[in-house]
């Protein structure tokens, strides 16, 4: 007789064969897509996904973190609503200021064409709707459907992006790829969770204004707080790109993705369950220290192996996979390693915050991450001294931030 495996795990896995897909199918395509664009377009086409990534955050005004604290159907479908008013208005606005910034002759919006200016609003409002509706799986404990619904999307855009490139299109084939994906994932997101349906009207009700005003902690301190951190992971492609040119803008977007997949593909896995667990433990414990311990040792375990081989054997490895003239990312993601290792561990465990209503706490440590990252790379200094400071200052505050997290988990952090 073979023995289960707990709940916990037993979730874990299955999100994790789910994330497997949703990330092994990227990462196989990434060289054939090395090989059919420029570092160039790589970074034109890694500054519109970190625009719509930080516009995405901002349009779910954070209350998909909510939805998983609301488990009445009732009280779903107005945080559904609510999300489909933000994210509309929010993608008319990005879709506007983009056209405005580039006839107004703005040198940033100059750098990135007509095609991808236009969609940002468009690619905004399908990531903000697609993490609610991941999130309304988690709450409903759907891991299974919501891991299908993600290799959905990811292959799709894997498939669209090499076969854009190869009928000759550039870099623009990456945008169109990625616009593809994203509305194939959430129609499967849509048909395989059937989520409430929500429509955006010109103004919020009084339901929805008080939805608002219970889960004010969220868009009051968990939405600045989240932008801050979108933003830090962005700013450096941003800045290296205006100090050091598009190529070099490039490389650091490639070693960004390639270090992010094990966050985005385990990680990820682990908070899903984390966030249920969390908020169960919280619940009926007063604290969630059991669950942030459990989780803490598995991230640790899961993460120390490819963060050694990174370390170890990262310039080999990106010329190998993409080709010789990307050899140089390999050698900035050797000095990222470390930091990404703790990234690894602490990413899914900042859930705790929320749980723990300290998203106060939170905030702080993000405002003094991002002044982090805007004096280092503003700082002179070339591009791998930049990325070395950026790494160690980085690595500190996220033990800082381990130690604030864990006191959250035991209930002990001082009021916020």
């Amino acid at each position: 007789m073979t023995a289960r495996l707990p709940a916990y795990w037993r979730n874990v896995m299955t999100v994790l064969g789910g994330a497997l897909g949703a990330q092994a199918l990227p990462l196989l395509a990434a060289p054939l897509i090395t090989r059919l664009c420029t570092p160039a377009d790589v970074g034109a086409f890694s500054v519109w996904l970190g625009l719509v990534a930080v516009a995405a955050i901002g349009a779910t005004l954070r209350l998909e973190a909510a939805i998983i604290l609301d488990h009445e159907r009732a009280a779903q479908r107005t945080c559904f609503s609510v999300v489909a008013w933000s994210a509309t208005l929010t993608a008319l606005l990005m879709t506007a200021g983009a056209a405005g910034a580039r006839l107004s002759g703005l040198p940033f919006a100059a750098q990135l064409s007509w095609p991808a200016l236009l969609t940002l609003g468009l690619a905004t409002w399908m990531t903000a709707y697609m993490q609610t509706i991941l999130a309304y799986a988690t709450s409903h404990n759907a891991f299974g459907k919501a891991a299908r619904a993600r290799v959905w999307s990811a292959g799709s855009i894997a498939a669209a992006q090499v076969g854009l490139l190869a009928l000759g299109m550039g870099g623009v084939a990456l945008i169109a790829g990625q616009l593809a994906g994203l509305a194939l994932g959430l129609l499967a997101a849509i048909v395989l969770l059937a989520p409430p349906q929500a429509w955006p009207g010109w103004r919020l009700d009084q339901a929805q204004r008080a939805y608002l005003r219970r889960h004010d902690k969220f868009w009051r301190f968990s939405l600045p707080s989240n932008l801050l951190n979108v933003m830090v992971g962005q700013l450096p492609l941003l800045l290296i790109g205006a100090r050091h040119g598009a190529l070099a803008a490039g490389l650091f977007a490639l070693t960004q993705r390639v270090l992010g997949a094990p966050i985005a593909l385990l990680a990820a896995s682990v908070l899903e369950v984390f966030k249920r667990q969390s908020v169960h433990d919280f619940q009926t414990q007063g604290n969630c220290r059991d669950a942030y311990r459990t989780t803490f040792k598995a991230l640790v375990l899961l993460g120390i192996g490819p963060s050694l081989v990174l370390l170890l054997f990262s310039p080999h490895l990106f010329a190998f996979a993409f080709g010789e003239h990307w050899r140089p990312a390999g050698e900035l993601a050797q000095l990222l390693a470390p930091l990404y290792f703790l990234n690894f561990i602490a990413s899914p465990l900042s859930y705790v915050f929320f749980v723990a209503g300290k998203q106060k706490i939170d905030l702080v440590w993000q405002v003094a991450l991002f002044a982090m990252t805007l004096a280092v790379f503003l700082a002179p200094g070339t591009l791998r001294q930049s990325v070395l400071w950026y790494a160690t200052g980085y690595s500190l505050l996220y033990l800082v931030y381990l130690r604030m997290s864990y006191q959250c988990a035991q209930n002990r952090m001082v009021a916020a």
